[in-house]
């Protein structure tokens, strides 16, 4: 009965402070933060006293509580004061440490006055603390309405030298500089307790959640002020807002840990952090070994290796790439100070990447290097890393140990079904199982759609899955080629095409997007450098060679050469077919590339290429002492002879003497030379019988191999 007593003046006081402080003029706070000194003359000098209180008949803070009963007029405005008047009403800043909202430690009024000769310092510490009540008891719009209406309005000006500090944009930033570091403090000291510790403190750790929340919402103010300007003070403010969102971001999934004890109670299903990691190595072996080659660095002939990344590698990966504040840390507000759970890894994490800390040691580790690094806007994509480490800690386990946490994690940060599905099946992908594929097909139908990962396809194609990758390319709507994809996208959905046997859909697909283009239709950015992007003859001869190179290795070569090739793809599919014959003259490559010029009524391209083959043939046979092989490929150049000569006999006699006398030029043939232009002749060559009103055509080869009639005058 008694604390009541005691407690209830006090709340009454605190909640009239309250009101007062949320309705008062934001330009006032100025006012009721400085230190005022009582300015009534007393024995021929200024009493100099702290005020506390205003006069009721004008308002003004000029006398002391003395003062103001013996004195008859202000001496500001003098008007009269009332005599036998009531006790007169405190200023707001001593109302809220009547209040209890202010620490008594912070009253001047204990103070002497020579203890405060630094009246700046003084005016400023009051304002912070007016400022850390309206913080404590979700008032920050009174804050921000301080930024905009005073701090921001031109018109608000004073020749008081302290006032005028105090309406500068620089206090309130300073503020917020002083109590995030007040508040990095408070975490660290708790983020060191045990975990049943931690856990009672969860109430706290909520405030200072809301305490985070608001500040940036100030600064978010503030930085509105600074846009459309290169100014110092929005690069400092950027960094501390990005400091401050990404503390929120690590505070609330800590949260969210303390509440589940870090998972100390649910098993994992590696029995050692070893297994786990072994367990990974596992899996980016297997995809390298499955992993396709680089069409673009084998065109360009690069020394680069094709090498699959995992799914989690290339989100880490993204991670560092957004990293532009992490090297930024200030000693005072470096939130590097919250680090306990992974403080090693993360600094082998800035000097080896993201991507080779994973798997993280520990739940802790996880939270404090997905989410005190990268930038703060991708906090979605950190929640989805988390989500995948989950799974790959839980996943073969029965659900019903570890499938409510995931659920809970999803509903305690607003995570939708797909979000949750997409990181499953990314981690279903990385894994190298065979249960791990299949689980991730019967999941896909849930995650297709326009925004659906385009690795995906590309995954699937790589584990033996081609129809399940068609799918995906069909439900994604990209796979018409009328819309904007990076040449690796392109190159995956002709594979895609060719390996689910829709060799014509690939071929259509690749003239379609090698046309847009050229054309500069597409719209938006590549992924790709502009150079390679711009360069649609790159495009044209990267796709033309893969379907080409596909059609080899899958024995599909003579139903790709009846494919209506224009000009400028017949280049790359001749060099393409010349140079695999070139390797391996046991092949048919070579024959069907004859074949390719017969059926199109162009037998001196055939005749020239045939006796290139011939040569290439005989030098073959006569290095390599294999019966069984040498009589395979003599009988393939017989057949081969034997229909070209035939052909050869339906060319005008002019024109076959000189093919059989070998008057016509050599055949010169380099790969390794540059596209030439486009002449301006027709794409499809006439008939034989039309050639009979023409004189006999000069046949050459070209840079790249193709044969290339021109016609002589």
């Amino acid at each position: 009965m008694v604390g009541r007593k005691f407690d209830e003046p006090t709340a009454s006081s605190s909640q009239k402070a309250l009101v007062r402080l949320a309705s008062i003029d934001p330009i006032e706070l100025c006012n009721e933060a400085k230190l005022e000194r009582c300015r009534a003359t007393r024995d021929l000098r200024s009493c100099g006293r702290c005020v506390q209180r205003v006069l009721i008949s004008c308002g003004h803070a000029a006398l002391c509580e003395e003062c103001s009963q013996r004195c008859d007029s202000c001496p500001i405005c003098r008007i009269a004061l009332p005599k036998g008047a009531n006790e007169l009403p405190l200023r707001l800043y001593y109302e809220c440490i009547e209040g209890g909202l202010i620490s008594k430690r912070c009253d001047d009024r204990l103070q002497d006055k020579e203890d405060a000769e630094n009246q700046l310092i003084a005016d400023v510490q009051r304002l912070y603390s007016l400022f850390d009540v309206a913080l404590e008891n979700n008032l920050v719009s009174l804050i921000c309405h301080y930024v905009t209406d005073v701090c921001m309005d031109e018109s608000a000006v004073s020749s008081d030298p302290v006032i005028a500090f105090l309406l500068d944009e620089k206090v309130v930033k300073d503020w917020c500089r002083r109590t995030f570091k007040i508040i990095l403090t408070e975490l660290q000291a708790i983020y060191n307790l045990t975990v049943l510790e931690m856990k009672g403190k969860l109430s706290l750790l909520l405030k200072i959640s809301l305490k985070l929340a608001g500040m940036s919402n100030v600064l978010e103010v503030l930085e509105s002020s600074f846009r459309g300007s290169a100014s110092a003070m929005l690069v400092d403010l950027n960094h501390l807002q990005e400091n401050i969102v990404k503390t929120k971001q690590h505070l609330d999934i800590m949260m969210w840990c303390i509440r589940h004890q870090f998972l100390e109670k649910v098993r994992s299903r590696y029995s050692d952090f070893a297994l786990w990691r072994s367990s990974v190595r596992e899996r980016k072996s297997a995809a390298i070994k499955r992993a396709w080659p680089d069409p673009v660095s084998r065109i360009l002939e690069s020394s680069e290796q094709s090498a699959s990344s995992l799914f989690i590698e290339d989100a880490l990966a993204n991670l560092d790439t957004e990293q532009e504040y992490a090297e930024k840390d200030e000693g005072e507000v470096s939130i590097a100070s919250l680090l306990t759970g992974g403080g090693d890894l993360y600094f082998r994490s800035k000097l080896h990447g993201m991507p080779g800390c994973y798997p993280f040691e520990n739940l802790r580790a996880a939270v404090d290097l997905l989410f005190l690094r990268g930038n703060s806007d991708l906090v979605i994509a950190k929640q989805a890393i988390f989500l995948y480490f989950l799974f790959d800690r839980h996943w073969t386990m029965p659900d019903e140990g570890w499938r409510w946490i995931v659920d809970d994690f999803a509903v305690t940060f607003s995570i939708t079904r797909h979000s949750l599905l997409e990181s499953f099946v990314f981690y279903l992908l990385d894994d190298h199982t065979d249960e791990a594929v299949k689980e991730a097909s019967r999941l896909l139908p849930e995650i297709a759609g326009p925004n659906i990962h385009p690795k995906v396809a590309q995954a699937l194609l790589e584990r033996q899955n081609p129809d399940a990758a068609l799918m995906a390319l069909r439900w994604s709507g990209r796979d018409g080629g009328a819309t904007l994809v990076s040449l690796g996208e392109a190159v995956t959905a002709v594979r895609v095409r060719v390996e689910s046997g829709l060799l014509t859909e690939a071929f259509m697909y690749q003239r379609t997007i090698c046309s847009k283009v050229k054309d500069k239709k597409l719209t938006g950015t590549y992924d790709e450098i502009k150079e390679q992007s711009c360069n649609w003859t790159l495009w044209l001869e990267v796709l033309v060679t893969e379907i080409c190179c596909l059609c080899i290795r899958r024995n599909l070569v003579d139903r790709m050469i009846e494919l209506p090739w224009n000009y400028d793809e017949e280049k790359h599919l001749h060099k393409c077919l010349f140079d695999f014959a070139t390797e391996d003259c046991s092949s048919t490559v070579g024959s069907l590339l004859v074949v390719f010029y017969l059926q199109r009524y162009r037998y001196v391209d055939a005749y020239q290429v045939d006796s290139k083959l011939q040569i290439l043939e005989e030098d073959f046979i006569s290095k390599n002492r294999n019966d069984e092989i040498a009589y395979k490929i003599r009988s393939m150049s017989h057949w081969r002879k034997g229909l070209v000569g035939q052909s050869v006999d339906l060319l005008p006699d002019v024109l076959r003497q000189q093919l059989k006398t070998g008057t016509l030029p050599e055949v010169v043939f380099t790969g390794n030379e540059n596209i030439p232009a486009k002449p301006d002749i027709p794409k499809v060559q006439e008939p034989v019988l039309g050639k009979l009103l023409f004189r006999a055509p000069q046949v050459q080869w070209e840079g790249n191999g193709f044969l290339h009639p021109q016609l002589q005058p």
